[in-house]
């Protein structure tokens, strides 16, 4: 099976965090799937909502453009799952979010889950995703480091910055143990990275979950039941599909002018 990661970095700035992604991801994928990684220029640098709805339209548009090109499932692979929704809307195969994938797996592993992102800018964001997602009595700590998304970057291959934003998440994260939350999810592609190394991730005795290798799986997953099942998205409510000429029309009109 083929799927489309789409990343909010591009290559030319996230040259490393691509070449770590991809590694990661071949060496968790099934035999037979491939991975290809895209990106969104501009890229996702800056902390706020107008950027994550910029990326979001993006999002749509590539969903589209990954099932015209055959791909069997869609990722986004960016926490805050923008354009998420809507994609699922304009296409039938899976699409799958880092963020929504990652916080069902942590009910699995616990019952307080706590989210340590990298601005505090996101806080806002992560707190409308949980009201969506109607995750708001179990995901019940949101707290943050203070880094732009393009700065963490700099710590792929720097083993001193990559300490740095381990102690860091470590110093936000432990007073939420000490709250009694046991699964602390970082909140981003980006930290999940730089932290799937270190194998056991913990705070105390509260489990730090990397997502990208579950919505990978979730993905490969998605794609088998819809092969073996039919099983797809519903199309009574939230997830009704739009109609041929109105998808038409968003993609001819990319800028949304």
């Amino acid at each position: 099976m083929r799927i489309w990661y789409q990343s909010f970095v591009d290559e030319e700035n996230g040259a490393d965090y691509w070449r770590h992604l991809r590694a990661h991801m071949a060496a968790m994928a099934d035999p037979g799937t491939e991975i290809v990684v895209h990106g969104i220029t501009p890229y996702d640098n800056y902390a706020h909502p107008i950027v994550e709805y910029r990326c979001g339209r993006e999002v749509i548009c590539n969903a589209v453009r990954a099932e015209r090109e055959g791909y069997d499932a869609f990722v986004v692979g960016h926490f805050q799952d923008a354009g998420l929704y809507e994609a699922r809307t304009v296409v039938d195969i899976p699409v799958v979010g880092l963020g929504e994938a990652t916080m069902l797996q942590a009910l699995s592993l616990g019952q307080r889950i706590g989210i340590v992102t990298i601005n505090t800018r996101f806080i806002p964001w992560f707190h409308h995703q949980l009201r969506k997602y109607g995750l708001t009595d179990r995901i019940v700590g949101v707290d943050a480091m203070q880094f732009e998304p393009g700065q963490i970057l700099a710590a792929f291959d720097d083993a001193a910055k990559l300490a740095e934003v381990v102690r860091l998440f470590e110093d936000q994260a432990r007073p939420l143990v000490e709250r009694g939350i046991e699964v602390l999810i970082p909140g981003g592609g980006i930290p999940m990275l730089l932290f799937s190394a270190i194998m056991g991730h913990r705070v105390g005795e509260a489990t730090v979950i990397n997502g990208i290798p579950i919505v990978l799986k979730q993905a490969e997953v998605a794609v088998k039941l819809r092969r073996l099942t039919g099983l797809g998205v519903s199309r009574t409510g939230e997830y009704a599909k739009a109609p041929p000429e109105i998808i038409a029309e968003f993609m001819e009109n990319p800028k949304g002018l």
